[in-house]
């Protein structure tokens, strides 16, 4: 593809020869026909250095990088129109309408005759599917579960019954979407199961990673806003509701009637327990742990720092008496304090 035609579809300022790009590859090992940016400024100095054909920067640097003689791109943000060229250079698959054979489908559902369903596919009564969607080899579609537009199912993916996903949505191999939620109440000396009778919504534009859980709600409905993009692994208990445009890294895990807001980032092993309220625009760090409800949008994190396994438990034993040390610490002042109005 030429740069030219690259700016053409993404906007963005062509500066010196409009080349022909292979490929994408980051700077330090991009080659003659390769596209790479710079996003952060700290590694500027790869400019010099880079075989790349072409560099997307920044206006700013559009000076320092003309001389090094790589042809630029110019764009407020390098990183965003990396990936947008990413996705000119790699479109999403398109549906090639029809059931398969060897697919396993209700006489009651209604497909779209645009949308693709694979082998070894099965799918339950009364569902709906929209136009364009792909459903590849292994899915498993339950009882009136309702499929939106542009819907893409990788391999063994398992939806329940009732569950609805809106249109553009994509959920990698193994995900499950509307598993029962933990729900058990003591009866004495035995677990009671209780009944989920909620289903998971998922809305437009939602990215769901590879074996992630998303539980059904035990009375009202799990949410997935829109845009919201979950990472692999991660583990959504029922009831819980995550906005629109959240992104959540691989292994975090949300217990049961949360509530985290809009554009919010949650990183990777973070926990987070149950009936809680996290306000939009939170950003939880890795490992962090969240105990109680957030109010107000901030950064927030709770890892100690990576030690010796010694030093670990030099640490640990001093932790175990923190709570004698301040009330040691309180009944020194309170004696300076008199001490010192004795003296007075």
């Amino acid at each position: 593809m030429k740069l030219s035609a690259i700016v053409a579809a993404l906007g963005g300022e062509l500066r010196g020869d409009d080349r022909d790009i292979q490929r994408l590859a980051p700077m330090d090992e991009a080659g003659a026909s390769d596209i790479t940016f710079l996003a952060n400024p700290k590694y500027r100095s790869q400019l010099v250095a880079t075989e790349a054909a072409a560099v997307i920067v920044k206006p700013a640097l559009a000076e320092e990088a003309a001389k090094v003689g790589r042809s630029l791109i110019l764009a407020a943000d390098p990183y965003l129109y990396f990936a947008r060229v990413a996705r000119l250079f790699s479109p999403l698959p398109q549906a090639q309408g029809g059931v398969h054979p060897r697919a396993v489908v209700a006489e009651s559902c209604r497909i779209a005759a645009s949308s693709e369903v694979r082998e070894l596919v099965s799918i339950g009564r009364n569902v709906i599917i929209g136009e364009r969607c792909i459903l590849h080899p292994g899915v498993v579609i339950g009882d009136d579960v309702c499929l939106g537009d542009d819907v893409v199912l990788y391999p063994n993916v398992v939806v329940y019954h009732g569950c609805r996903l809106g249109s553009r949505v994509m959920v990698h191999a193994g995900a499950v979407i509307g598993a029962d939620g933990f729900g058990l109440a003591w009866n004495s000396d035995r677990w009671f199961k209780i009944p989920q009778t909620g289903v998971v919504v998922i809305a437009d534009d939602v990215e769901i990673g590879a074996n992630t859980t998303i539980d059904r709600g035990a009375l009202s409905d799990t949410v997935i806003g829109e845009g919201a993009k979950l990472d692999n692994q991660i583990q959504i208990a029922h009831n819980v509701t995550v906005g629109a445009h959240t992104a959540m890294a691989g292994c975090a895990a949300v217990a049961g009637s949360t509530r985290i807001g809009a554009r919010c980032t949650i990183g990777g092993a973070a926990r987070i327990i149950g009936h809680l309220e996290i306000a939009d625009g939170t950003h939880v760090g890795a490992g962090t742990l969240i105990s109680k409800s957030i109010r107000k949008a901030d950064a927030y994190t709770a890892v100690y720092p990576m030690a010796t396994h010694k030093e670990w438990l030099a640490n640990a034993a001093h932790v175990r008496h923190l709570d004698d040390l301040v009330t040691r610490v309180k009944q020194l002042e309170k004696a300076l304090s008199t001490a010192q109005q004795n003296k007075d």
